[in-house]
């Protein structure tokens, strides 16, 4: 019997939706030599991975490389935010011994650093609009879950636009209201999500707890995840840094870039910010942090010795040659697109994750990591001849570093969403300001005019 592919009432065999897509990868495929020869910028991007310029900010710089004489030369990585260094904004609140994320969410929202009273209006005002809006976390979450967290981020950001008596307000006003009240329920839509989730598809019960106001952001995520709600304050400034790293990466990383997009259109926030949570959560973007953990899976599945150089270099030599892994070839956690030498990013997790794992038996597998970023250019030049700077990206320790503080795999990338809602919700408010016009971006055509078959004389 043929296996219906679609539903039962429309009663399509397999057998016809297999030929409909080999005609579609007949009439639909690009050859990546047309792409050479029409001199188009495939991805935006210029031959050498370089970005192709398409707008212009003030909230974050990326810098990873410089330009001489033509050729790109790397340099060390370099993440800044309104002018202030990322390094430079962990490191006084490491030595202040505080948290970070608020201080970020006022800077990349307001354009500076917050006095102390501003800061603290700043962390009062995401905690009084944490709470969702009454009867949404049932009939909007719990009565609809999803077995993927992102997409119910997505349908629930959605939803909220009919819980909002304003949604369209054409000010900046009205658009800074709806902004800080998504970066404030972030963290709430995810956890309901999770509980939902747990709830329908994995058979286990579902544990809702009480908002606790006096909490910040990062405190807040690990008490309403945990059963019992206990976290060490080391615990949250962990976290804390990990969302403070994520919220903003310039206006060209594909779901800023989405978002910017949207808005142009004239979109609403709602939809726009959607259109950003939908993008990250692909593998090549957002995704990826749980691409790296079940890449680690595999190699530890497979090495017997983690710490021996010889064996990870030949399972690695495999994953490359698609012997191994999942096939695509690909070391995830490695490369970026603009960072060469070192993404800064994950060079203040790889400080944070040693600090927190050393002498436990997690930080076997911190070394693991490391010995794969140290091996992996080396390896990428004997078995493909490439020979490149190559670092680390932010994603190669993430993941371990949320599993190590205990937070489920499903919610990686969900964590990701809810710090990069604040560069999100700048990046759209710039937009609205200085935009002006639709970004629409050409694509040459190359399909030639056929002349019209009609229906009696066309042939199988």
């Amino acid at each position: 019997m043929q296996e219906n592919y679609l539903t039962e009432e429309n009663d399509i065999p397999q057998s016809d939706i297999t030929r409909l897509c080999d005609n579609l990868r007949k009439h639909s495929q690009i050859a990546p030599a047309l792409y050479e020869k029409y001199n188009v910028n495939r991805g935006l991007r210029h031959s050498d991975g370089s970005g192709v310029v398409a707008g212009i900010t003030r909230i974050c710089s990326v810098h990873g490389y410089v330009i001489d004489e033509g050729e790109r030369r790397p340099v060390p990585g370099e993440l800044i935010y309104r002018g202030y260094s990322i390094k430079d904004l962990v490191e006084n609140a490491e030595r202040e011994d505080r948290f970070l994320f608020e201080e970020i969410v006022y800077l990349l929202l307001m354009g500076e650093l917050p006095t102390a009273d501003e800061l603290d209006v700043m962390r009062k005002s995401l905690a009084m609009r944490r709470e969702l809006p009454p009867g949404f976390l049932v009939d909007s979450i719990m009565q609809a879950p999803s077995k993927n967290i992102m997409n119910k981020l997505a349908r629930s950001i959605l939803s909220l636009y009919s819980y909002d008596d304003d949604p369209e307000h054409p000010s900046l006003e009205g658009e800074m209201r709806i902004a800080l009240g998504l970066i404030a329920k972030m963290p709430i839509l995810m956890d309901g999500a999770y509980q939902a989730k747990r709830h329908k598809f994995d058979n286990a019960s579902m544990i809702i707890h009480q908002i606790r106001p006096e909490e910040g952001t990062a405190e807040s995520i690990l008490s309403l995840i945990r059963n019992d709600r206990n976290y060490t304050k080391e615990e949250a400034q962990l976290l804390d840094i990990m969302l403070s790293i994520h919220a903003e990466h310039g206006g060209g990383n594909n779901s800023t870039f989405a978002c910017r997009v949207a808005t142009s259109s004239g979109t609403d926030p709602y939809a726009a910010y959607t259109t950003a949570i939908n993008s990250l959560k692909g593998s090549r973007h957002g995704g990826a942090n749980i691409k790296v953990v079940q890449m680690l899976d595999c190699i530890k599945e497979n090495v017997k010795n983690w710490g021996n150089r010889g064996e990870v270099a030949d399972f690695i030599t495999k994953i490359l040659k698609k012997e191994a892994g999942d096939g695509s070839g690909l070391i995830y956690g490695m490369g970026h697109a603009v960072y060469t030498l070192s993404d800064p990013r994950a060079v203040i997790l790889k400080r944070k994750a040693f600090e927190m794992a050393k002498g436990k038996e997690i930080e076997a597998e911190f070394q693991l990591l490391s010995l794969i970023e140290e091996l992996t250019p080396i390896l990428m030049k004997e078995v493909r001849g490439v020979d490149k700077a190559m670092c680390a990206n932010v994603d190669m320790y993430s993941g371990l570093v949320y599993r190590m503080l205990g937070i489920p795999d499903e919610l990686f990338t969900p964590l990701f969403a809810s710090a990069r809602m604040v560069g999100w919700a700048a990046h759209r408010m710039e937009e609205l300001l200085t935009g002006k016009r639709i970004i629409r971006p050409a694509y040459k055509p190359i399909t030639k005019v056929k002349p019209y078959i009609p229906l009696c004389d066309r042939k199988d």
